[in-house]
């Protein structure tokens, strides 16, 4: 259990590194315009909210610590 704490720990402090540095896109379809059977899609591509990557920061610090804390 120790080194599962551990490991999720490294991995969220990882996601929210790149959250907060910007580096974390995600690609969004956006109807531009729908008439009969015809219709035109956008992609849009957009970054990930800042507040989702400080969240993650602090909970894999927190399981990070926790897991290095934990005996056995």
């Amino acid at each position: 259990m120790r080194i599962v704490l551990i490991l999720v720990g490294v991995v969220l402090i990882g996601a929210g590194a790149a959250t907060v540095t910007g580096k974390l896109h995600y690609t969004q379809d956006k109807e531009v315009v729908h008439i009969g059977d015809f219709s035109a899609k956008m992609q849009e591509q957009e970054e990930a909210p800042k507040w989702l990557g400080i969240a993650g920061l602090v909970i894999g610090a927190a399981l990070l610590v926790g897991g290095i804390a934990r005996k056995g």
